[in-house]
């Protein structure tokens, strides 16, 4: 059936509030059994035309991820984004990575989060108070000797702080060159929000378990002492991946059991003992190249988020790709975004809406900018 697509209407352009809120604004969203979502989302894709690019974070869903101009991790969708010319951005994934795709693109772009709930449980546990309290204890005890570095997974408030102190954004496939500039710097970082990151890094860098101090934001002075503090080469901040951090050692073990020959990888936010034990360790774009590039026939077990690992399954059928955790495991906040979600934020576009906005205010802007701007230095 040929369907008539009516023409785009003038969109709303004035400025959003100066806010990057969070909370869910959906009055009319579409029932997620309507037979007519995948039709009405293209329908609506098709209409908005080059007004619009969708971009798909690795981890979203079959379901959406199948309209998105551009896949990727946080950051390189980001930077999609930001070389891109639409006006409006409709980013599957969560607040964080939508906030830095705000940071990074101009004034006039506007982005959407389909789900204002969808947020991140890593960087939810880095609180900016808390970590504004932690800085000045810091700078109370060990004065200008320590340099900030942020994972990506944060919010756009402690990306500021990161630019404002001096420090510098890092991904997890650039984290050890991230510390290395830290270290040309200052004889020691705080490394946030993500201590298994931070962990697995320290120690692939030649540093050991003993020069790492876990700094726990709900304890007094971080749960350390100041000489443990003086005495600490990479402070961690206490957060984790609520998915990566499931996998253990006994899962590298049972794969091996069931799975002769299998090759296991793992994502550095994993546990120090489930990297330790793993055959490779690779960002997630790391972990799609080595399976790509891998020969027919081979056999892998993922520790990683599980909607990736189906898609490489899917991709790669000549090949055993198998989830390290026989336990199935989403991330329960970027499943947030699905179709009716996506759906209602297209044809609400379409209607001159702009629902679901992320904007960040112009100081925060300013300072995360400055910290993703040294991190590209860093590459």
């Amino acid at each position: 059936m040929t369907q008539t697509l009516l023409p785009l209407p003038i969109l709303d352009r004035s400025p959003a509030p100066e806010r990057s809120e969070r909370g869910t604004l959906c009055t009319d969203l579409p029932p997620a059994h309507d037979p007519s979502l995948v039709a009405r989302a293209a329908a609506a894709r098709q209409a908005l035309d080059d007004e619009l690019v969708i971009l798909g974070h690795h981890y979203q869903k079959a379901e959406v991820i199948q309209f998105a101009d551009a896949r990727g991790d946080s950051y390189r969708l980001a930077q999609f984004a930001a070389r891109g010319g639409a006006n409006y951005v409709i980013f599957l994934g969560v607040h964080f990575m939508a906030e830095s795709a705000d940071i990074l693109t101009a004034p006039h772009v506007q982005v959407i989060l389909p789900d204002l709930g969808a947020g991140c449980s890593m960087a939810d546990m880095a609180d900016i108070a808390q970590v504004e309290e932690c800085w000045s204890l810091l700078e109370e005890i060990v004065p200008g000797e320590v340099v900030p570095l942020t994972y990506m997974n944060s919010s756009a408030d402690i990306k500021a702080l990161t630019g404002r102190e001096g420090g510098a954004i890092c991904t997890s496939s650039n984290a050890a060159a991230a510390m290395r500039w830290g270290f040309e710097r200052r004889p020691r970082i705080l490394f946030l929000p993500d201590q298994h990151l931070g962990r697995n890094t320290a120690v692939a860098m030649g540093m050991s378990l003993e020069d790492c101090a876990l700094w726990d934001p709900h304890r007094e002075l971080g749960g350390l002492t100041e000489d443990e503090i003086r005495s600490a080469k990479a402070l961690l901040w206490k957060g984790h991946c609520s998915v990566h951090q499931r996998f253990q050692p006994e899962h590298v073990a049972a794969v091996r059991e069931r799975l002769p020959g299998v090759r296991v990888i793992v994502h550095p936010e994993c546990r120090y003992e489930v990297v330790q034990l793993a055959d490779e360790i690779g960002s997630t774009e790391g972990i799609i190249r080595a399976i790509e590039n891998s020969p027919p026939g081979s056999k892998w077990a993922v520790g990683t988020e599980l909607n990736l690992v189906a898609r490489l399954g899917r991709e790669h059928p000549d090949k055993t790709i198998v989830f390290l955790d026989r336990t199935v495991c989403f991330c329960a906040t970027m499943n947030r975004i699905d179709l009716p979600h996506l759906v209602w934020s297209m044809e609400n576009l379409l209607e001159g809406r702009v629902v679901n906005r992320i904007s960040v205010d112009a100081t925060t802007t300013h300072w995360a900018r400055l910290a993703l701007e040294r991190m590209l230095e860093i590459n």
